[in-house]
């Protein structure tokens, strides 16, 4: 039960900071520039809380899926459909324009009859007669103000990525992973070789000619060198890898396909689970299992995965001394995310400990660490987006809320450092994400003002809505692809 508050609590809390965080840019912003903002909303659907503060109301709304700011504007009568319905009745005086401001009509506002709620006979509609003026809608700023609101909300996603980032950098230290020992090679469809010419063990000391010291300047080099080959040289000799190129891996692919050495020392053993059942205790090490020894975690999780239902034993060893204990494994259905097939694999229910250390890191350094690590996932996402789009990469990775709560909610258990790292991955996949060029995301929408500012007049309405529609339609199958992949991972 309290894993269970835990990881609803860090979902409430990552998608309402990373949420409120984008809506605050669009808002600061077009109040920056003079646009008036007449509702502020995280969540759509019904309002749970709601409270005015000068011209602008505050909601909390029931479906906590997203949110919104509702600017004043000519053309919104179909956003307004989309965030719950429009405001502005069929009657309104043309001069409210079409700013989703819903004046109150004459039974509203007859002696004795309950005004609506905030109403004011001196407050912009919707909360008083006086129409929205003109230098007040957002169309009547410059395309450069425009697009300034446009663009703000994933300006502040990236910016809180970098600030709590630098936070946890000042906060905890700098992790690193002081090993430079291969612990496994994940084969690789473009790349046959890859586990022959690189295997568990290997030391690796330079990439593309550059030192590396531990395994973040390795993965860092990995990722962001252009060089081609990519050169791995290691105690035994130098490998050489063919990337970029039709039919190669990506560095990206390289990277997350070559891991670290994990010494296999136990961390967490959960509740219900084959090791716990079996006697298995935090702080053990896995020294073999029936009788082979074993080098690393990795090596134990093949070994564990590929035996469903069947007993091992393992020989720990810990402070106290050396034992062995007999465990078998529960089956568990697992999907390829490249070929789709789905395969039993063998699960204990343990967690390794994190074989990180950790150095202090002083204010500068930690924003300019902060800085690169936003701007290094930035660019890991874009590839991703760019594979997915070429076909390189299966649209069966995408994924979707469950996997974000999912998630959300294993980084909680991991500690507050590790879910606030995690915060800061969401808000940079936000901030891409919304800048895909697909229409009513943030995107889309300065593709459409920059148009119109070329074209030298706007688009008709009914062009307005059917581009709206588009856009509308392509989340939706995003969203219904990503959820389907979501419980195809789990239950399928």
């Amino acid at each position: 039960m309290l894993d269970f508050v835990r990881g609803a609590l860090a979902i409430v809390f990552v998608f309402g900071v990373v949420v409120f965080v984008h809506e605050l840019g669009h808002f600061l912003a077009a109040k920056f520039v003079g646009v008036y903002t007449p509702r502020f909303s995280i969540g759509f659907g019904p309002s749970l809380f709601s409270r005015k503060w000068g011209e602008t109301e505050y909601i909390i709304a029931a479906l906590p899926l997203g949110g919104y700011v509702r600017m004043a504007s000519r053309e919104d009568e179909q956003m307004a459909r989309l965030e719950g319905g429009s405001e502005r009745p069929v009657h309104a005086p043309e001069t409210v324009g079409g700013s989703g401001a819903r004046l109150a009509d004459e039974e509203e506002l007859a002696p004795g009859s309950t005004p609506p709620r905030y109403w004011n006979a001196n407050a912009m509609a919707p909360f008083g007669p006086i129409p929205v003026p003109e230098n007040r809608l957002f169309e009547s700023k410059s395309l450069l103000a425009r697009l300034f609101i446009l663009s703000a909300g994933v300006t502040m996603n990236f910016l809180l990525a970098v600030l709590v980032l630098a936070g946890t950098y000042l906060a905890y230290g700098n992790p690193i992973a002081t090993t430079r020992t291969v612990g496994s090679v994940a084969p690789l469809a473009s790349a046959p070789n890859l586990a022959e010419q690189l295997r568990p063990g290997d030391t690796i000391f330079a990439i593309d000619g550059q030192p590396v010291g531990n395994w973040r300047e390795i993965v860092e080099s990995l990722m962001t060198n252009d060089a081609a080959p990519a050169r791995i040289r290691t105690h035994r000799g130098e490998v050489i890898l063919p990337v970029g190129g039709s039919g190669d891996p990506t560095r990206q692919e390289l990277a997350t396909s070559i891991q670290r050495l994990v010494p296999a020392v136990i961390d967490r053993v959960l509740p219900g689970g084959a090791a716990r059942t079996a006697g298995l205790l935090s702080g053990d090490t896995i020294v073999a299992i029936d009788g082979v020894p074993v080098q690393g975690w990795a090596q134990v999780v093949s070994r564990i995965e590929a035996s469903p239902g069947t007993t091992l034993q393992l020989s720990l060893g810990n402070p106290q001394g050396r034992r062995s204990i007999n465990v078998t494994p529960d089956s568990n259905t697992a999907r390829n995310a490249q070929t789709g097939e789905t395969r039993a694999v063998g699960k204990i229910g343990a967690s390794v400990r994190p074989d990180m250390s950790y150095e202090r890191v002083p204010l500068g350094a930690a924003l300019s660490a902060g800085w690169s690590e936003a701007w290094g996932v930035t660019g890991a996402v874009g590839a991703m987006l760019r594979d997915l789009s070429t076909g390189r990469a299966s649209p069966r990775e995408l994924g979707g809320i469950i996997q974000i709560a999912s998630e959300s909610s294993e980084a909680a258990k991991s500690g507050f450092d590790s879910l606030l790292r995690f915060l800061a991955l969401i808000s940079v996949n936000l901030a891409v994400f919304n800048l895909l060029p697909i229409p009513i995301l943030d995107g889309g929408q300065i593709l459409l003002n920059t148009a119109e500012s070329v074209r030298g007049k706007a688009f008709s309405e009914r062009t307005r809505q059917y581009i709206a529609y588009v856009g509308l339609a392509a989340i939706g199958v995003l969203v219904v692809l990503a959820m389907f992949n979501d419980v195809a991972r789990r239950w399928l």
